[in-house]
């Protein structure tokens, strides 16, 4: 029983569902905005949050550490366009939209994006 656990598994094994993270976090900070699944982008969501959150403490060991979790490219990113834009704003700094079901499969879809 997942009792109190917090996270979705989303179907994959930990080190395939922190990959995937990782990735869906890399492309949200690089575009901006993606149409994924609900329940994927529910979860990118807070993860998203405490990347930017990090990015704005201006210190050394914020960098490291956003460097030392994604690529080169998205710290430089987070660091030098993001966090500055949201320096005043103390938190939601995502917005998730829902679109309704996928034709395919059905899933449910949402948009998420970074506020302006």
């Amino acid at each position: 029983m997942r009792k109190r656990k917090k996270g979705r598994k989303l179907s994959r094994e930990t080190g395939q569902r922190r990959a995937l993270l990782k990735s869906l976090v890399s492309a949200l900070v690089l575009n901006e905005k993606i149409k994924i699944s609900e329940a994927r982008a529910k979860e990118i969501s807070g993860l998203t949050e405490k990347f930017i959150t990090m990015a704005k403490k201006e210190g050394l060991a914020a960098r490291r550490n956003i460097a030392a979790r994604l690529s080169d490219r998205v710290a430089k990113k987070l660091i030098e366009d993001i966090a500055p834009r949201y320096k005043e704003r103390k938190g939601g700094y995502t917005r998730i939209m829902k679109l309704g079901q996928r034709k395919t499969d059905g899933a449910k879809m949402a948009i998420i994006e970074l506020i302006k």
